[in-house]
């Protein structure tokens, strides 16, 4: 699978994050602290990998800055992406399934090598749910963007 990564820092797990997606066999793009000649603050680099996944360059990413939160913040800024902050593998599951994210948010501050890997764990073995009740909230979301660019 091909996933954006995007860290305003090489800091904690972000080169880390990089060497375990490669040991699963994913390719990566790389944005801000993780790529040359980019601009590295949390909201550039975080909307660029975004707009990767909504441009059909890579299929998810994962953002991160100190906290997760701005990061997050900002790849949902972007039209068609659900970002889910996950500190740990319970969330990151529920984000899948519930909620159907296509990017995941990871704090470098609070992230340890251990639940990075469940994190990772978990975000990948997950499935968006069929039930109607949860797909008529994704429907919803789309809805509520439509609207806004309206």
């Amino acid at each position: 699978m091909r996933i954006s990564v995007a860290a305003d820092e090489r800091v904690g797990v972000a080169q880390e994050l990089i060497e375990e997606l490669a040991r699963r066999g994913h390719e990566t793009l790389r944005h801000g602290a993780l790529a040359d000649g980019e601009r590295d603050d949390w909201a550039w680099a975080s909307a660029a990998a975004a707009r990767d996944v909504a441009q059909g360059r890579a299929e998810q990413a994962i953002v991160c800055c100190w906290t997760g939160t701005g990061a997050s913040i900002a790849a949902n800024k972007v039209a068609g992406i659900r970002a889910a902050l996950c500190v740990d593998a319970a969330t990151a599951a529920g984000a899948r399934q519930w909620n159907d994210a296509n990017v995941l948010a990871l704090s470098l501050r609070s992230t340890s090598s251990a639940e990075l890997r469940e994190i990772l764990d978990a975000w990948f073995a997950g499935r968006p749910s069929a039930e109607a009740d949860d797909r008529a909230n994704i429907a919803h979301l789309s809805a509520i963007e439509r609207a806004d660019e309206s």
